[in-house]
């Protein structure tokens, strides 16, 4: 008897997912295709939570018949423009003034610093926030600085459904048709949140390596200033 159950249990790979992904399928077993959409909704606010692995098995369980293939793309994209809405609250309950009083006191930024990246988001902002729902780790960061320059909110709920909508489709589609091989877009996604860490490891690095000898020859022009 127990080597029945043992071998039922094989057969089902549902049983044999563990850590993140167990959770998730579980989750989308005890209550269907909301299930999905609340685990969305929480990857957005809590981004170690990965999309890249939630997506693809709402498409797998889908596959199993639990709920339907619409089902699954129409609750994980309301989970992500709730989770988005959710950062973009957070976005516009910090503001302008205490973000700048905040990010003022960061060492190494200027003010002026502070005043580009503002005029870059005036120039960009809908941009950004359509391909950042596509990007790992900007998809839940981009919603905070869309509230705190109070992007109009009809615009950004417009821009975040649309890119959402597009990223949750690819990878739900690929769960679905994969099936028991759902695994495999965990693997390539896996190589492009790896190129996006290193591009933004790179600029980092960049910009505090910029930042740092600005400081030493305003540092040096002060100490070598002329006699009074």
């Amino acid at each position: 008897m127990t080597n029945t159950i043992a071998a039922a249990q094989t057969s089902d790979p549902a049983a044999n997912l563990s850590g993140i992904a167990g959770w998730a399928v579980d989750l989308m077993e005890a209550i269907g295709a909301p299930g999905a959409g609340l685990a969305i909704a929480l990857e957005n606010l809590f981004p170690p939570l990965p999309s890249e692995i939630i997506l693809p098995l709402a498409g797998f369980t889908a596959s199993r018949g639990n709920f339907s293939l619409f089902e699954a793309i129409f609750w994980t994209t309301l989970g992500s423009i709730v989770g988005a809405l959710a950062l973009y609250g957070v976005g516009a309950a910090l503001g302008r003034r205490r973000m700048r009083v905040l990010v003022g006191k960061v060492p190494l930024v200027d003010i002026d610093d502070i005043d580009r990246v503002e005029a870059w988001f005036a120039r960009h902002g809908y941009k950004a926030v359509f391909f950042g729902r596509m990007i790992p780790l900007f998809r839940s960061l981009i919603s905070v600085p869309a509230g705190i320059e109070r992007m109009p909110l009809g615009i950004f709920m417009l821009l975040t459904t649309a890119g959402s909508l597009i990223w949750n489709v690819i990878f739900v589609l690929a769960g679905f048709y994969l099936g028991e091989n759902w695994h495999i877009v965990e693997q390539y996604s896996g190589v492009f949140k790896k190129i996006v860490i290193v591009a933004v490891v790179l600029f980092v690095v960049y910009w505090l390596a910029s930042k740092t000898v600005k400081y030493r020859k305003n540092r040096a022009g002060r100490t070598d200033g002329p006699p009074s």
